[in-house]
């Protein structure tokens, strides 16, 4: 049975006032990959991959969505019927994704690198009918960690299973409710995708871990159709096709991979693994652009001994979001040429502001663009009351790319009104030109002593010390004064350290005020990430936790 969520209502005025604009047509998911797919049969999709790299067609990847398609509806999928998946990016993801929905399905991507704990949430939470994963891949056994989930997830029937090794076409069945990917894939081919209302759900994308639970967002064929337009008008007429790394279980995967390059009939192009060298060499043998997504993307390529002018002049406009955008690093790269432009949204959200390529380089370096087509933005305070231009408050946004709610009604309730406002936790600023800058998050702010002090206001100017690639500066406990701020640092390859001394030298220099500055600095390897590349904080902020308390 089909989970009864409360999807929010969308204002009649607003409705139409999408709809007259073309911001929303009667597309479903599956019906737009099936007009892209026909109108350009030769474009290209490729998986990037050690183990198993795919070169073939959108087309042909379709016509195995549509066997998938049948495939499902013989094991009792029918419309609106939840179906999970959990693989990294491989032509399967993609044959699934796309399948399930054709199907007629509600779509539930799951992160591959989640474990049992997320997975059981996930499945639970969304009442999943049938779960499509890999039998291991990397480190993780998912089929042993989900043998000991089944018990706890009544709704759960059936799991296809999709082996990892290149020379398997399938994992063999074991038992009733386990069946092989390729017995579903050899299945006849539906005519067409199962015909559905658009204002129905279509995926459900659960937030990628910066709260301790993730949270089911759900999204319309509706929702999900206008955000991919969204985005295709936020790229360069001349932009060349993008290497995406992100997974298609997570919002950057699943648009920038997998439905934007359809709208904008480019190839398809994915990684199952971020790896630079490797990044760069696909860059030079096919010709395409990589870089955009999360700031870590585009400094781990500019950060490598192989990057050449050869790769800058492929990378002629790369979009940033989905974590903060140091202007350090935006002016680096457009001083190799490539023009950056900085976004803002969310997965409830996706495409909140954007930047204009054509804007001047001064908002591209320092804002997060303006209100998207058909986007409006407040600037609220604690009381809810608009603040004035220039001013810091919460941000509330509304659009045609807005989700229909939660999988939890509850947070439904407490994170939209009812007049569709949208509350984001996020912290910014509104100028007179209508330009966004986020400054911060309400819960990343650290109380020191009662004087509130923006973690991104540290970062932005630690992140200019010579050598190092990325910060994040997070509360650490402090028995004295409640919180202090504590500063994690990854260094670019072979650069040096500094002390705590040297960093509160340079932030002297800068003249930020010394209640702000860091009173612990610690380097770190890699950052905890989500799948996105933003930086978990709360488990920086959980290490710290777990420390006896310090005082400066």
């Amino acid at each position: 049975m089909a989970p009864a969520w409360q999807l929010r209502p969308t204002l009649p005025e607003l409705r139409s006032q999408y709809l007259a604009a073309g911001l929303w047509n009667d597309d479903t998911l599956a019906g737009f990959v099936g007009k892209a797919s026909a109108a350009a049969p030769d474009l290209g999709f490729r998986i990037w991959s050690k183990d198993r790299p795919v070169k073939t067609t959108v087309r042909a990847i379709w016509e195995r969505a549509l066997r998938f398609a049948r495939g499902l509806e013989r094991h009792g999928v029918r419309p609106g019927d939840v179906v999970a998946l959990q693989l990294p990016n491989c032509a399967e993801a993609a044959v699934t994704f796309w399948g399930a929905s054709a199907a007629g399905a509600v779509v539930v991507p799951v992160v591959h690198f989640y474990g049992p704990k997320e997975l059981e949430y996930i499945l639970r939470e969304s009442r999943a009918r049938l779960l499509i994963t890999a039998d291991r891949y990397g480190h993780l056994d998912y089929l042993a960690g989900l043998a000991d989930l089944r018990p706890r997830l009544p709704d759960l029937e059936t799991v296809i299973v999709w082996s990892s090794d290149p020379g398997s076409p399938g994992a063999p069945g074991s038992g009733a409710d386990q069946v092989a990917f390729g017995d579903l894939a050899s299945a006849d081919p539906l005519n067409e995708p199962v015909p559905l209302d658009p204002d129905t759900p279509s995926v459900v994308a659960y937030t990628s871990g910066t709260t301790a639970d993730p949270k089911g967002v759900i999204h319309t064929h509706r929702s999900l159709m206008g955000e991919v337009r969204q985005l295709a008008a936020m790229q360069r007429p001349d932009d060349l096709p993008g290497l995406i790394g992100a997974p298609i279980a997570h919002a950057i995967g699943m648009l920038g991979g997998l439905l934007v390059p359809l709208h904008r009939g480019r190839d398809v192009h994915l990684t199952d693994a971020w790896d630079p060298t490797a990044v760069l060499a696909a860059m030079l043998e096919a010709g395409i652009s990589a870089g955009s997504g999360a700031t870590v993307f585009l400094t781990s390529l500019l950060d490598h001994p192989d990057f050449t002018p050869e790769h800058a002049a492929l990378m002629r406009g790369i979009g940033l979001g989905g974590a903060p955008v140091p202007t350090a690093v935006v002016e680096r790269a457009e001083a190799l040429g490539i023009s950056v432009t900085r976004s803002y949204g969310s997965t409830e959200h996706p495409s909140t502001t954007g930047s204009d390529p054509s804007a001047p380089m001064e908002r591209r370096k320092r804002t997060d663009g303006r209100a998207l087509a058909g986007v409006e933005v407040r600037i609220v305070d604690d009381d809810g009351r608009d603040v004035a231009h220039g001013e810091a408050g919460e941000i509330l946004s509304r659009g045609p790319d807005l989700c229909a709610g939660y999988a939890n009604a509850a947070l439904t309730a407490d994170t939209f009104d009812r007049d569709g406002w949208y509350a984001s936790g996020d912290i910014g600023i509104l100028d007179a030109d209508g330009f966004l800058t986020i400054t911060d998050r309400k819960k990343d702010i650290i109380i020191r002593g009662g004087v509130n002090v923006s973690a991104a206001e540290v970062e932005e100017l630690l992140v200019r010390i010579e050598g190092i690639a990325e910060v994040a500066v997070v509360a650490a406990p402090d028995a004295r004064l409640g919180e202090h701020g504590a500063a994690f640092l990854r260094l670019r390859p072979g650069a040096s350290a500094p002390d705590l001394v040297a960093v509160r030298e340079h932030l002297e220099r800068a003249g930020l005020a010394r209640p702000k500055w860091p009173e612990e600095v610690h380097v770190i390897d890699e950052f905890p990430r989500t799948p996105s590349g933003k930086i978990k904080k709360f488990v920086l902020r959980e290490e710290l936790r777990a420390r006896p308390e310090v005082s400066p």
